[in-house]
């Protein structure tokens, strides 16, 4: 079922006056820690050890988005810096060939792209900057999709960045009326993506509204993708689009390494560990930083499970 609140969770991912007052509750920050792993690098670089241990890829994305001023921007991309390197230290997976487990995730706001004055070119030197650091470090790097006003811009950066970088990754969002088209420009060999349904407010002339015509949307770019030459990365948690993605494999021929799973950290573990079980491809999207307000709304916006979870917590917490 969609979350009947999703709107206003999603207008109050905006909301600095809401922001304000949810971090800085205590019961709240223990609650996120179910979705987020950790403030710092260190504790992020734990969880994708855990994560490499049970058999499971990982992509990390050190929170944050929409930043004004270039300095956040340079700071941004120094904590990749840092994280690339740490991750590379970590043991590596024994039966990772073609495919590499260890990928860090960018959102192109947190890299500049929304200043005033050359966003674009700005966030396109930053993201080149962490691409080189990830081809040292033996990960891979996908970009992020934000609000739709960002696509065009997004995806530039994207075609620009794999000149140098072809194994760059880019996320598309199944809830917007364009991805059909988007998914079949970069279903060729080499690309990677990773499909999702939406996770922003966006009006019904740029999106499909409901979960109907969002799922029925996915189903269709999906089998685009795996018809494609390209390498399917298939970000959901439902069970009927995961059989579906199921079929769609083997009516593909596609063998283990030419797709994955990709699910968010403390979201269905055990299903998560059932695919791999199964011999599929999992990556968990690990985010860690204190800018977690904005991502946590969104995951509570997302399903009715997850906004369950956290009222109850807090619920005991206040009574306890």
């Amino acid at each position: 079922m969609a979350n009947p609140l999703r709107p206003a969770l999603l207008a109050a991912a905006r909301s600095p006056r809401i922001a304000r007052t949810l971090t800085g509750m205590r019961s709240t920050k223990r609650v996120v820690d179910r979705f987020v792993a950790g403030e710092t690098e260190e504790q992020a670089v734990a969880a994708a050890d855990a994560l490499l241990i049970s058999g499971r890829y990982l992509t990390v994305d050190y929170l944050g988005e929409d930043i004004t001023e270039i300095g956040q921007a340079r700071d941004t991309v120094e904590h990749y810096l840092r994280l690339l390197s740490a991750l590379a230290e970590l043991p590596p997976m024994e039966d990772a060939e073609s495919v590499r487990p260890l990928e860090v995730s960018l959102k192109l706001s947190a890299l500049g792209q929304s200043l005033p004055k050359d966003g674009h070119a700005i966030a396109l030197e930053h993201a080149h900057t962490i691409c080189t650091a990830a081809a040292v470090a033996g990960a891979w790097v996908t970009i992020d999709a934000e609000d739709h006003t960002t696509t065009d811009s997004t995806l530039s950066i994207v075609r620009e960045l794999r000149a140098d970088f072809p194994w760059l990754g880019t996320v598309l969002q199944a809830y917007l009326h364009r991805t059909e088209g988007d998914c079949r420009d970069f279903a060729g060999p080499g690309s990677r993506i990773r499909l999702c349904k939406g996770a922003y407010a966006e009006p019904p002339s740029v999106a499909h509204q409901g979960k109907i015509a969002v799922d029925q949307s996915y189903l269709r770019c999906l089998r685009i993708l795996m018809e494609g030459k390209g390498y399917p990365m298939v970000a959901t948690h439902d069970p009927a689009i995961i059989e579906s993605a199921t079929r769609m494999v083997v009516a593909a021929g596609r063998k283990r390494d030419e797709f994955e799973f990709q699910m968010l950290y403390g979201i269905r573990d055990a299903e998560q560990r059932r695919l791999v079980t199964a011999g599929n491809n999992v990556r968990v999207y690990v985010p860690y930083g204190n800018e977690w307000y904005g991502y946590f709304m969104r995951r509570l916006a997302e399903r009715p499970a997850n906004l369950t979870f956290f009222l109850r917590a807090m619920a005991e917490r206040n009574h306890n």
